[in-house]
């Protein structure tokens, strides 16, 4: 039964072809926000994009987003077209006001009245049972819906103007790695969508945490800034979902990341994970036979370990302690190494606290879980 009205609810290919030769003829306007002094001309007409079913992309704290009316069907076929994304992975509802949560869930627990005081706004994403409000396009067929607060002044007044619904997932094209500034979101989306709101980079460079609070249990979809620990400070036990770093394509995603493979470069990206010493030696040996065979190297690594790297491009993430600060340059350095043309890629493993985990679910989604453990 539920296999059918996923089946209903969703784009065919046909579909899915058509709307996406519909979005590349389109003109798309870009408007520079001064987050000190916001153009509210500009946010009014972005809005207005919104409510007549355009798309908008918008900078949030995380990365950019691709917004359209999250209660318009139409617009999330839209999404779905401009991306090229498969239509069952799920949409992301941002809303700007806790008082418009309500009508588009059909319960609100204690517990996520705790999350949002504590989290809200900001990087937290929260799965909840949607209202019939919420069409099934923009939840790729599920009956639940995820919604977050975005922190950004921006995203948050856009999102007024808009309705105060707006469906966003990040703004890329599908599979590549998500847009911390407007420079990639013009890249990949310019003549597929009406309009792009360009503010400047992000501030944490990684896509929010997922909770699904509809269980007994809250249970941690994506690993995001806000951390298990964080979490169960606020609500008591929260649990990690067993399948974040297993790759499983014949399963229905319950949230954005889960099924596809994400956040890619166009070359082939590899993860090393051991002693510095180990890694450092196994990584410069690898560059070395690429560069024999005329292939152009890169190496994503970390402060201690810059000058010792040996390759065409070199990334520094910074300090290994420093995890903020790797996590908000990782989708930089991707976007990089394609402008740079590099064509094999390597990076150290950072899975190093909590923190690290979000950084290496996005590391092992870009290099197809490609990982070489010494």
């Amino acid at each position: 039964m539920f296999r059918n009205i996923v089946m209903c609810y969703t784009n065919t290919e046909l579909e899915c072809q058509e709307l996406e030769r519909h979005s590349k003829q389109m003109e798309t306007k870009i408007i520079r926000m001064d987050i000190g002094q916001m153009d509210k001309e500009a946010l009014v007409a972005a809005g207005r994009v919104i409510r007549e079913g355009g798309l908008v992309a918008f900078p949030t704290e995380t990365v950019y987003g691709l917004g359209g009316d999250a209660l318009n069907p139409e617009s999330s076929r839209k999404i779905y077209a401009a991306k090229g994304r498969p239509s069952d992975n799920p949409l992301i509802v941002h809303i700007a006001d806790m008082d418009m949560l309500e009508a588009i869930v059909e319960e609100i627990p204690e517990s996520v009245y705790r999350l949002a005081e504590a989290f809200w706004p900001g990087p937290l994403t929260m799965i909840l049972k949607k209202s019939d409000k919420v069409p099934l396009q923009t939840t790729g067929g599920l009956d639940t819906v995820a919604v977050r607060m975005p922190s950004h002044v921006v995203a948050q007044a856009f999102i007024r103007e808009a309705g105060g619904y707006v469906a966003a997932p990040s703004a890329n094209l599908s599979g590549k790695p998500s847009p911390t500034t407007a420079k990639y979101v013009v890249q990949d989306m310019d003549g597929r969508i009406d309009m792009i709101i360009d503010a400047d980079g992000v501030e944490i460079g990684l896509e929010s945490t997922i909770v699904d609070m509809t269980g007994e249990v809250p249970m941690i979809l994506r690993p995001g800034f806000i951390t298990i620990d964080m979490l169960s400070k606020v609500i008591g036990p929260v649990e990690m979902d067993v399948a974040l770093l297993e790759v499983d394509s014949k399963s229905q995603p319950k949230a954005p990341g889960m099924k596809y493979r994400h956040y890619a470069p166009k070359g082939e990206l590899v993860i090393v994970e051991g002693e510095p010493e180990q890694v450092l030696a196994f990584i410069n040996e690898a560059c070395r036979e690429h560069g024999m065979q005329g292939h152009k190297t890169g190496i994503i690594g970390t402060q201690e370990c810059r000058m010792l790297y040996e390759a065409d491009s070199v990334k520094c993430a910074g300090s290994r302690e420093d995890t903020d600060a790797i996590a908000r340059q990782l989708y930089t350095f991707l976007r990089e190494f394609d402008d740079e043309g590099v064509e094999y890629m390597y990076s150290e493993a950072f899975d190093i606290g909590e923190k690290g985990q979000a950084i290496m679910n996005r590391l092992l989604k870009a290099a197809g879980h490609k990982i070489i453990k010494l």
